[in-house]
């Protein structure tokens, strides 16, 4: 793989392996935050990101507040896929917009909310949602998103602005042509979005070499799991999701993934994972240590 253009500037060396430990969902419910107070305080675990629509929101924003050099983005968020605890856009309750169904709240699925969602108002939910985090007075050091729905060429403008409106980084992969068709992309959309991801490039903007999730369906032996994706780590830059929750009722009864949340929340718990990264020689960054180098380095 070739060298990642934004890891060598920062210092890296072309076969180092480096990892951003992200914990998604926070603010989701009491069960994640509570997780990730304790995780980044812990590590290996280096960033998270709040769900702004979401329940817990406010608890997030007090922690944020009262560690103020906390590694938190926001999770930007445009589907709500549970069963019966449901949330909704921030910015408009007008069905016009394409972000609620028949109940009133968000799409469960990737596939309807990009179906349905005008770029338009996709547009002005995002950044009604980055706006809310920043004046509840979090530092925010990212932007990312839920279940990939930003991810629509219509709606990808959108969510790039706000890096330029925030100064802050967005988290986006470094995309192949080949992965794009592979989902059932159009040709004239991929071209599109390698247009943008050259732009990005060109900017500085860091992009996401690698993807890995742990995932929430295979709870069982969760440490080995993990031990072995980063084994097997490429060099460049990884960004490793987990989704931690502390086992509870509130959390059974919202996530009947519910095993695996918990899982990745007490494999991270451990000291043992801490060793084998150190062990490892793998690099362990931040979102916080990236924005503040992309701020100094473009004249912010």
């Amino acid at each position: 793989m070739p060298t990642n253009p934004f890891l060598k500037k920062m210092g890296f060396a072309d076969d180092d392996r480096v990892v951003i430990f992200h914990a998604d969902d926070i603010g989701m419910c009491r069960s994640a935050t509570v997780a990730y107070e304790e995780l980044i305080e812990a590590g290996p675990l280096s960033s998270g990101s709040v769900m702004v629509p979401c329940s817990w929101f406010p608890a997030v924003a007090d922690y944020c507040r009262r560690n103020p050099q906390v590694d938190m983005g926001v999770h930007l968020t445009l589907t709500c896929e549970w069963d019966t605890y449901r949330w909704g856009p921030i910015s408009t309750g007008d069905p016009a917009s394409g972000l609620l169904d028949d109940e009133g709240y968000f799409y469960r699925s990737t596939a309807e909310a990009q179906e349905h969602a005008q770029a338009e108002a996709v547009a002005l939910e995002v950044k009604a949602q980055v706006e809310r985090a920043i004046k509840a007075g979090i530092d925010i050091t990212h932007i990312d998103n839920h279940m990939g729905t930003v991810f629509r060429p219509p709606f990808l403008p959108g969510y790039f602005q706000l890096a330029r409106t925030y100064n802050v980084p967005v988290m986006v992969p470094r995309f192949s042509a080949e992965w794009l068709a592979e989902r059932g992309m159009p040709a004239q959309e991929i071209a599109g979005v390698m247009g943008l991801l050259a732009d990005l490039d060109g900017q500085g903007l860091p992009l996401i070499d690698q993807l890995h999730v742990t995932p929430l369906g295979k709870p069982r032996r969760r440490m080995n799991h993990i031990k072995k994706m980063l084994k097997d780590l490429p060099t460049g830059l990884t960004y490793f999701i987990i989704h931690p929750a502390v086992k509870s009722a509130e959390l059974q009864a919202i996530a009947p993934d519910w095993r695996g949340r918990a899982a990745d929340y007490r494999a991270f718990l451990k000291d043992d994972l801490r060793q084998f990264v150190k062990q490892a020689g793998i690099h362990v960054l931040g979102w916080r240590a990236i924005r503040d180098y992309w701020r100094q380095n473009n004249g912010s």
